[in-house]
């Protein structure tokens, strides 16, 4: 009698956070792995391309399986992503930068990886926003990653006060991210919302040559405009 085949494992590969070579953030581990697999899945076929080539993997892409995975696609059915597993071969999934599955659409995959029994092995490798809270010396005891704020104003405005009310009153550090070209309106959004004495975390290019980190109130922030625009951030509030 045929025995069952075992199911291969889903492998959440984390990725560089800028043109940082691959052997700098990431462990020998995550890189060992990534040239054994033959199935990725990735945002963006053509950047996980570059990326899995910098990170020494040398098989052939045409024989490669790489499906795209993104906001875009149709969540319906995931089943063909994870069909390779289901048949006993490993997968790879692949972040466009940082870590899988954090302020990435990703983790719709692994939510049905587990409904189907398979595997999921997270891989060491940069996130920015753990980097950016081990470098803030704020709370790293209760904090909380809130994604985007709103854009428009006046939302964006009640959602700084209601933040910055919850750092007051419970000390969790709050943590969030702006798209590069809208920083300097954040910036300045935090420093017009917050009381003066509230202390804002501005991390920059974490990881990169030009990475730069500060720690200031938001009154310090009013007489203070650093060169971010268009250039990956995270923000964080503690009082």
């Amino acid at each position: 009698m045929d025995q069952k085949m075992n199911k291969g494992s889903l492998y959440l590969i984390p990725s560089v956070l800028g043109a940082t070579p691959p052997e700098l953030t990431l462990p020998a581990g995550t890189l060992s792995v990534i040239g054994k697999l033959h199935h990725f899945i990735a945002e963006e076929a053509s950047t996980a391309r570059r990326f899995l080539r910098k990170a020494g993997y040398t098989a052939a892409f045409e024989t490669t399986g790489l499906m795209v995975f993104n906001e875009h696609t149709d969540v319906s059915d995931l089943l063909p992503y994870l069909q390779p597993a289901l048949d006993g071969e490993d997968i790879g999934l692949l972040s466009e930068a940082g870590v899988p599955c954090v302020a990435d659409p990703g983790a719709l995959i692994v939510e049905e990886a587990h409904c189907l029994g398979i595997k999921v092995i997270p891989l060491t490798g940069p996130s920015s926003i753990i980097l950016a809270l081990m470098s803030s010396g704020f709370n790293g005891q209760q904090f909380a990653f809130h994604g985007y704020l709103p854009i428009e104003k006046n939302a964006r405005f009640r959602k700084i006060k209601e933040l910055e009310r919850i750092a007051k009153e419970t000390g969790q550090t709050q943590i969030f991210i702006e798209t590069p070209y809208r920083n300097r309106q954040m910036l300045e959004a935090l420093s017009e919302a917050c009381s003066r004495q509230t202390r804002i975390c501005i991390a920059v290019d974490l990881t990169l040559d030009s990475e730069w980190i500060a720690v200031k109130t938001a009154g310090e922030w009013r007489n203070k405009h650093p060169d971010i625009h268009k250039r990956p951030a995270v923000f964080l509030m503690s009082f």
